[in-house]
């Protein structure tokens, strides 16, 4: 999966019908998205409890495009293995989640997927900096993980426009991740993002028997994101 800084937009399942998780990814794939989105909670690092790999596994086959796997467990190490068996293209891990990141992203890179680094809203991005040579994705948090339909943390759109900075020519996406919607992902975009993960502005009024709205909701964002690339070129 070779890097193309293109903007993509990534749909959260976690707001998705969780009965028809299958038809609901193809629906948002023909309406247009980019990557599919898996937000791993395990009610310990966040105050959630969502996925493990057997659903990954099980919707694996539903998904033409990129599984990406967000990982908000800890410990992370003991499940990289089950999460790449399942199909995930690209796992990231919190930098919180251990004392051991350096290891946590060798690992997942050993496992044959790519490795991605997530950063909460209380982590500066320069903690990423001695690791961006082991990341293929960084996800800056907009909003405390564990629940999806959470308000932006605006104060993060300064976060990103450094870690840009930061990366400079590595072949890093920088994926922002909570509160992404036509309003805000402007914002993001325009810091430099390239990977918008939304979850209830994606679903929002649309079904498996109404996909066209997810469709346009997708475009929605893309449209609102891609003018204010172009603006700041």
């Amino acid at each position: 999966m070779p890097l193309d800084r293109t903007l993509k937009i990534a749909p959260s399942i976690l707001s998705a019908d969780f009965a028809d998780f299958g038809r609901e990814i193809e629906a948002i794939e023909a309406e247009g998205c980019d990557w599919v989105h898996v937000d791993v909670m395990d009610g310990h690092f966040v105050p959630n409890l969502t996925f493990g790999p057997p659903l990954c596994k099980a919707i694996r086959k539903h998904i033409k495009t990129v599984m990406d796997v967000h990982l908000m467990i800890a410990p992370v190490d003991p499940y990289i293995e089950a999460f790449a068996e399942a199909g995930a293209d690209i796992i990231t891990a919190h930098m919180e989640a251990g004392p051991h990141t350096h290891r946590t992203l060798q690992a997942i890179r050993a496992s044959g997927r790519k490795a991605g680094l997530a950063l909460n809203p209380g982590t500066p991005v320069e903690a990423a900096l001695p690791l961006l040579d082991l990341c293929d994705l960084i996800c800056v948090m907009t909003v405390n993980p564990g629940f999806g339909g959470q308000k932006f943390i605006r104060t993060q759109v300064d976060q990103i426009r450094r870690l840009r900075t930061l990366i400079g020519d590595r072949p890093i996406h920088i994926e922002v991740d909570g509160g992404v919607d036509p309003d805000t992902a402007p914002l993001v975009a325009e810091a430099g993002a390239d990977v918008l993960v939304a979850g209830s502005a994606v679903f929002r009024g649309g079904s498996v028997e109404r996909p066209d709205i997810y469709g346009e909701n997708i475009r929605r964002i893309r449209e609102a994101a891609q003018a204010a690339m172009e603006q700041a070129a």
